[in-house]
C-alpha cells in the first residue's frame, strides 16, 4: 500500500452496526483493519461472527483480537458478571437510564486501543458503530465522548502532534435501526454473519433488548433479519 492509500480501523464486535461500519467504511474507499476485543463478554460467539465478516471483506489476515478479561473480573455489567441478568424489555416499557447492559469503560478502552492499532497502521480514521439513539443511556455512545476522545487522541499521539491526526467516524450515531438496515441492505453488508444476541446461543434468543431492537429494525426496514432465531 501507497502511503496515499486511506486506511481505517475497524472496531468490529461480530454485530448488525459494527459490521454495517465495516460496510459504510469499505464504500467510502477505506482499506479495513477489523480489530475486536474478547472481554469475557456474555456473548463471546460473537467473536467467530466477527472473523466471518473479516473473511468476507477480505481482510482476514489483518484482524487483532484482543483479549481484555479484566472486564469480566471487575463485571458490573449483564454482559460480563453472570450474577445480573440480561434484560428482555417488552415494547413500550420504560428502560432505566443506564441499562445494566451497559460495560464500563467499554468504549473508552476499545477507542483507545484502537488509536494505536489506527497509528501503528498509518490508519486515518476509527469507525466505531456507536449510536445515540437505541439505549441513548450508554454515556459512551454520546457525541459529547465521542469528540473528547478526538481531542485525547490529537495530544496523545505522535500523529496528533505532527498535525495529521485520526479521526473518529460514527455514521450510525443518529440513525435509526430501521435506516441502518435499510442502508446496509443497499452496499451488501452481510447481515446473515452477524449476531446481535446478548445471551450468546448459537441461535438468538429473540428476547432481549438487543434482539428485539434487531428485529424491530428489519421489520421496519420491511426485509427478513437472515439470521435464526429461538423464539
Amino acid at each position: 500500500m501507497s502511503e496515499n492509500t486511506k486506511r481505517a480501523v475497524i472496531i468490529l464486535s461480530g454485530g448488525l452496526d459494527s459490521t454495517t461500519c465495516m460496510g459504510l467504511a469499505k464504500e467510502a474507499g477505506y482499506d479495513l483493519f477489523p480489530i475486536s476485543f474478547d472481554y469475557g463478554q456474555r456473548h463471546k460467539i460473537e467473536i467467530e461472527n466477527a472473523k466471518q465478516v473479516a473473511e468476507h471483506y477480505g481482510v482476514a489476515a489483518r484482524h487483532k483480537i484482543i483479549k481484555l478479561d479484566f472486564l469480566r473480573d471487575f463485571g458490573g455489567s449483564a454482559l460480563t458478571d453472570d450474577s445480573i441478568d440480561v434484560p428482555n424489555v417488552m415494547e413500550g416499557a420504560e428502560v432505566e437510564e443506564i441499562p445494566v447492559t451497559y460495560v464500563p469503560g467499554r468504549n473508552l478502552l476499545f477507542l483507545s486501543i484502537a488509536t494505536s492499532y489506527a497509528e501503528v497502521t498509518g490508519s486515518q480514521a476509527i469507525y466505531i458503530g456507536v449510536n445515540a439513539l437505541d439505549y441513548s443511556g450508554y454515556p459512551d455512545c454520546r457525541p459529547e465522548f465521542i469528540h473528547k476522545v478526538e481531542e485525547v487522541i490529537a495530544l496523545a499521539t505522535k500523529v496528533g502532534v505532527e498535525g495529521k491526526g485520526i479521526t473518529i467516524e460514527t455514521p450510525l450515531i443518529s440513525w435509526t435501526k430501521a435506516k441502518i438496515v435499510e442502508e446496509g441492505l443497499k452496499i451488501g453488508v452481510p447481515y446473515e454473519l452477524t449476531t446481535s444476541c446478548y445471551n450468546g446461543k448459537a441461535e438468538a434468543c429473540g428476547e432481549c433488548d438487543s434482539c428485539r431492537l434487531r428485529l424491530k429494525g428489519f421489520e421496519e426496514a420491511g426485509s427478513k433479519d437472515p439470521i435464526a432465531y429461538l423464539t
